[in-house]
């Protein structure tokens, strides 16, 4: 006879769906596509608003540091709350934050709307992936993951492109009016399809820990992002004090989850060998794509003086092929198992890290964009199978936590790589102009920032290199439930 939860699961399986698998991918594209969206007009801000370059920052910093707080919340309140309200609630405070950026008269009210369009995305994130892991059974979770990467992978690859041609035409305000009407057409397709698919436990709110978790992963986001502006070192107080904070209160924070019987965020999730390497892998992965893509724009525009929107159009075919083969890696998954996908990756990401670091001034565009395109396939063919693999292993009343602690771990991987690789690319380029004896020329500067982003591409080297060496204990995971169905299955 089947278990009352066994026949619960077996109906949510049995739930049409595609109608929910849309309503989630319409709000995350845009939400994501926000993240990278903004950044090619911070010059033109800097113009429009009358506000410094260093205040601008606080749009993309702020965006980060939302998000990163708000993620291993979420792994308390979707138990609070059903999926509809969560999701709902999510696109309303990104949607009227996407409004209030558009209509903004000053910097002010539009860090404001900055702010809540990265409530909205802090909240739907998790809230998509653990709706996935709970609708999808095992053996199918690989197609519906996959196509959830082509969000998460294609939206922040075609922001800078997109931005660029918009900006083309138009003034910065519509980076906004033009994601409005998509925001309330996915709260109107959510609000008629979506369903309610997890279950309203409303355990116990830990105060201290809500505290200790936004003094920890929002005192690190915001130590590493501030490392990686231009007028900032790893010496300052605004770098160094933030990463203390934060440490220690992450320190206490993990401290008291590991204690208390109903945790906010459960660690125990590293009990789970496949779980850990996948965050690892993870993090790697990240720190990896989000640096090279923050690497290549200086390449290109510094070194090789392409345009904005030229600049961005090199990195248009690698964002499509990302996507359009991220659902593609899933059923591969599900048919072949990670291996066969995350090893191949690796060695690609480190073939393709090897090469970036062999580019000169001789490189050509259409090489650039031939490397950009295998670095995305190499992150594609890592990604989503390896997270998929890792949660499969997880108990299902576990799935919260780790898409939370994923999604965290993740979102502080992309500050620090980024901060981490302008800071190497910073010094190398620093390094060359003290080796001159006069003032450098033109073609000096060039060749001076050319040997930073050789520096760095050196760092994220040594990092595919360690991904592919533990690409290679990565093995097929069954959740332990389900393993315990299987070992009393008559044969």
């Amino acid at each position: 006879m089947k278990s009352s939860a066994t026949t619960q699961q077996q109906d949510l399986y049995n739930i049409k769906k595609l109608p929910i698998l849309i309503s989630l991918i319409i709000g995350a594209f845009f939400s994501i596509l926000n993240e990278t969206l903004l950044n090619i007009a911070l010059p033109k801000l800097e113009v429009a608003l009358e506000v410094s370059a260093s205040s601008l920052q606080w749009l993309a910093t702020g965006y980060m540091l939302v998000v990163g707080v708000l993620i291993p919340v979420s792994a308390l309140l979707v138990q609070w709350f059903t999926t509809r309200q969560m999701f709902l609630g999510a696109m309303v405070l990104f949607t009227v934050g996407t409004l209030l950026c558009g209509i903004a008269p000053n910097f002010e009210l539009l860090l404001i709307g900055r702010l809540l369009q990265a409530s909205g995305a802090g909240l739907m994130l998790p809230v998509m992936m653990n709706t996935i892991l709970v609708l999808y059974p095992p053996e199918t979770r690989g197609a519906a993951m996959g196509t959830i990467g082509l969000v998460i992978m294609f939206a922040p690859a075609i922001g800078p492109t997109l931005s660029g041609l918009i900006l083309q035409v138009a003034e910065w305000r519509w980076l906004f009016f033009l994601v409005l009407p998509f925001a309330i057409i996915s709260i109107v397709v959510s609000f008629i399809f979506l369903k309610n698919v997890t279950t309203v436990t409303k355990p116990k709110v830990d105060v201290l820990s809500i505290m200790l978790s936004t003094l920890g992963f929002g005192g690190i986001v915001f130590g590493f992002s501030s490392a990686g502006k231009a007028d900032t070192t790893w010496a300052s107080t605004e770098v160094y004090v933030p990463l203390i904070v934060g440490g220690v209160s992450l320190l206490l924070f993990v401290i008291r989850q590991l204690r208390s019987k109903e945790p906010m965020l459960d660690f125990r999730v590293f009990k789970f060998s496949m779980f850990t390497l996948t965050t690892i892998m993870l993090i790697i992965a990240m720190m990896t794509m989000f640096s090279t893509m923050l690497l290549l724009p200086f390449l290109m525009q510094g070194v090789f003086l392409m345009t904005t929107f030229a600049a961005g159009l090199v990195l248009l075919p690698g964002g499509l092929l990302n996507g359009l083969i991220s659902p593609v890696t899933g059923k591969l998954f599900d048919k072949f198992g990670p291996r066969a996908l995350v090893i191949p990756g690796s060695t690609l990401l480190v073939i393709i890290m090897w090469l970036f670091t062999r580019i000169d001034l001789q490189t050509t565009t259409g090489i650039l964009v031939l490397l950009h395109v295998l670095l995305m396939v190499a992150i594609a063919m890592i990604m989503m199978p390896m997270q998929t693999n890792g949660l499969n292993q997880l108990p299902q009343r576990m799935y919260p936590h780790g898409t939370a602690v994923l999604n965290t771990l993740q979102q502080i991987a992309g500050a620090i790589g980024v901060a981490l690789f302008i800071s190497i690319m910073t010094s190398g380029q620093q390094s060359y102009f003290m080796s001159l004896t006069a003032e450098p020329t033109p073609a000096q500067i060039a060749e001076g920032l050319l040997s930073g982003i050789h520096r760095a591409f050196v760092i994220g080297l040594v990092f595919a290199i360690i991904a592919l060496v533990l690409s290679l204990f990565t093995k097929r995971t069954k959740a332990p439930e389900e393993q315990f169905a299987a070992s009393n299955r008559p044969s």
